[in-house]
């Protein structure tokens, strides 16, 4: 998909949607929320709905490289896991750096991350990484992850946290991996997937779209 800006903007961007990123920040945002008595049931909220949509990314690219479950039709391989990710980490992220603040911060900052999250899932169609079903999908699942979490944050204790040593924790990722590097999460998928399937290799979107071409003919 061609969009505005170069190329090299558009990789920048997408790093900050990366597993390597954010799944430790996904646990740095568990353990701002534990540390004080009074929200670690928000901790435990956090860490359910957080697990169920990695989950939920995890498995349908399981399934989709070790048996072909997918949709030629809407050109679907799975979610675009980093558009789910952003979509489900930086809102309460940015919700959480702002914590300190009154309530209109909050969800002014929460709604400046899921406009980042936004701009991630846009950087995987310029990079012609995901197909537009794929982002659509990540950035519904990660919006419901937050949504639900922030949601539920209604009328119950929130932390009141040193912003600067927020952003810093989040941004700990940068010490041990190099901007722009990819994490070997879907490496890893993969080779899940061809052990569970009893495959020789995963199945690709080219296959996926050679089947809908050979079903085509035959029609």
């Amino acid at each position: 998909m061609a969009l505005p800006f170069p190329v090299g903007f558009w990789q920048v961007v997408t790093w900050f949607g990366d597993s390597g990123f954010l799944l430790p920040a996904g646990l740095w945002i568990a353990v701002w929320l534990g540390i004080r008595r009074k929200t670690r049931p928000t901790a435990l909220i956090w860490i359910l709905l957080f697990g169920f949509g990695g989950a939920m990314i995890a498995a349908s690219k399981i399934a989709f490289m070790g048996w072909g479950i997918g949709s030629a039709t809407f050109n679907f391989t799975g979610f675009s896991g980093h558009t789910a990710l952003s979509a489900s980490v930086w809102p309460v992220a940015c919700w959480l750096t702002a914590s300190h603040w009154e309530h209109r911060v909050r969800v002014t900052a929460a709604s400046l991350g899921l406009l980042f999250a936004m701009l991630i899932g846009l950087s995987r169609l310029a990079l012609y990484a995901h197909s537009k079903s794929e982002v659509v999908a990540g950035f519904a699942l990660g919006l419901a992850v937050s949504g639900c979490f922030l949601w539920l944050q209604h009328r119950r204790p929130h932390p009141r946290l040193n912003w600067t040593l927020v952003l810093v924790s989040l941004a700990t990722p940068m010490i041990f991996l190099q901007p722009g590097t990819p994490a070997p999460a879907q490496d890893a998928l993969e080779l899940i997937a061809i052990r569970l399937a009893g495959t020789e290799r995963a199945f690709t979107r080219d296959d996926l779209l050679a089947r809908r071409q050979l079903h085509s003919s035959i029609k």
